[in-house]
């Protein structure tokens, strides 16, 4: 996914923009970014890998040395930045969140109209950051580019621009993506996550509506662009992505979880000894069912934090499987000889939770019940990137379909959308033997929707319903 951390200060703001930042690395595994801007020295930056550390480790040095009233942040899930541009718009700063899925096409577009090169990243790709940047450049003023670039992108992109005037922040045109804006004396922040300013003495100013754009100085928020009147939040931000301490349009992560939890709870029909959530997005959907049904809420394996404290883990699928093994440990007193129920926040390969299932087996369970705090994931997100698998193939419940499909029985996606199908049925039964779950019972569409409490038509669904 990635996020950002934005600080437009009277003073020196680089401490807050490191903290600010570093609180949005549950969101991306691959590269992370600072620049400022100082009136007397200019723009500075600096990008680091942190997939194998974390990042206040990697920019320690700069925290110390980087210096300026104005800075942009990002940790990234895939391309380095932020960049430093210079163009007919001056010399500015910028970063990203989203998704292009067009982009050859805007690329040829680009060429055609006279734009030389871009620099190829590891394995040929274009860095979505510096496309963005060029779409925005083919306009009179920055305002104008942003908007073009958010009409152009088939997909989704949230942007943060630093200019020597201030930050522009633009939040996606459907809003799938947060932004929100925090304020103290002298200075004011822009976040994706709104707890990542509390700490350093921000109060919550305002969210951003979708597409609309602003630009934040250290005296206030100017809004450039009226947002619009429709919004499509991806729901993943609450079932799993979201820090439990965020809100998202006035809906709290943790309790959203809880909510989602006990929705679980009411429709399901087993009694096991205890509820456990596999850590961490797991746990508040566990706590949730405990509470309602009265059974015991308990932590029969833990994740070993001090070496592994992520959520994110290495985009190789082999060595994902291996680290999700390795980072848990069982705590056998509450395995033995106990009927568990497991709530993790989604099933997408199957792969981690099938061997987390036969890791409890082994330390001694008598039974795994599996309870995915959201429905069957039967689409490959278009707009963000929850995940960068090449095919929909990957999805274990599309892998099931094509076992049907091959047994000779035509396919209607709708059939299986739908909970109250025979269709629905027979594809959770066939999962959870697949997974060797000794139960399967996913969330249902409508009650997940119904935990966050935002109506369905300003919610993107589309993993699950293919609704757009």
């Amino acid at each position: 996914m990635g996020g950002f951390f934005g600080v437009a200060s009277k003073q020196d703001c680089t401490f807050d923009l490191f903290f600010g930042t570093d609180y949005h690395s549950h969101l991306g595994t691959r590269r992370a970014g600072m620049a400022v801007y100082d009136k007397e020295n200019g723009f500075d930056r600096a990008i680091h890998n942190i997939e194998n550390a974390p990042f206040r480790t990697k920019f320690d040095k700069e925290v110390n040395e980087m210096h300026g009233q104005l800075g942009i942040g990002c940790i990234s899930d895939f391309e380095p930045q932020p960049l430093i541009i210079r163009s007919h718009h001056g010399t500015y700063a910028i970063t990203t969140v989203g998704k292009i899925n067009n982009t050859a096409q805007i690329e040829k577009e680009l060429f055609a109209h006279g734009h030389s090169h871009f620099l190829e990243m590891s394995g040929g790709d274009i860095n979505a950051t510096e496309l963005v940047a060029s779409i925005v450049n083919q306009r009179e003023n920055l305002v104008e580019g942003i908007r073009y670039a958010q009409e152009l992108i088939d997909g989704s992109i949230t942007i943060l621009i630093m200019t020597p005037k201030g930050i522009y922040a633009a939040r996606d045109r459907m809003g799938r993506t947060p932004v929100v804006i925090g304020k103290k004396q002298d200075a004011y922040c822009v976040s994706f996550e709104s707890f990542a300013y509390l700490n350093l003495g921000y109060t919550d100013e305002r969210e951003l509506g979708p597409g609309e754009v602003v630009v934040v100085t250290p005296e206030g928020v100017c809004s450039l662009v009226k947002p619009g009147k429709d919004m499509k939040i991806c729901t993943f931000l609450w079932v799993y992505y979201g820090y439990p301490s965020s809100s998202y349009e006035g809906m709290s992560v943790e309790q959203m979880r809880y909510n989602c939890g006990a929705k679980l709870a009411e429709r399901d029909h087993v009694h096991p000894d205890i509820v456990a959530g596999v850590p961490d997005s797991g746990t508040a959907h566990a706590i949730g069912y405990s509470n309602r049904s009265g059974i015991p809420f308990s932590r029969p394996f833990i994740k070993y934090t001090p070496t592994w404290p992520r959520s994110f883990m290495p985009t190789i699928q082999t060595q994902r499987n291996l680290i999700a093994k390795m980072k848990l440990i069982p705590v056998h007193d509450l395995i033995q000889g106990k009927s568990l129920l497991l709530i993790d926040d989604s099933i997408v390969r199957g792969t981690q939770l099938r061997e987390t299932t036969e890791f409890l087996y082994q330390s001694g369970a008598k039974e795994v019940h599996i309870r995915p705090a959201c429905p069957p994931l039967l689409f490959g997100c278009k707009y963000l990137n929850f995940s960068r698998s090449t095919s929909e193939m990957e999805l274990i419940a599309r892998r099931v379909l094509k076992e049907i499909n091959d047994e000779g029985r035509k396919i209607d996606l709708a059939a299986y959308v739908d909970p109250n199908t025979e269709e629905y049925n027979e594809m959770v039964e066939r999962i959870g033997k697949k997974l060797n779950f000794t139960t399967l019972r996913y969330n249902r569409l409508d009650d997940m929707i119904e935990s966050v409490g935002i109506p369905k038509d300003r919610l993107c669904t589309y993993c699950w319903d293919g609704r757009e």
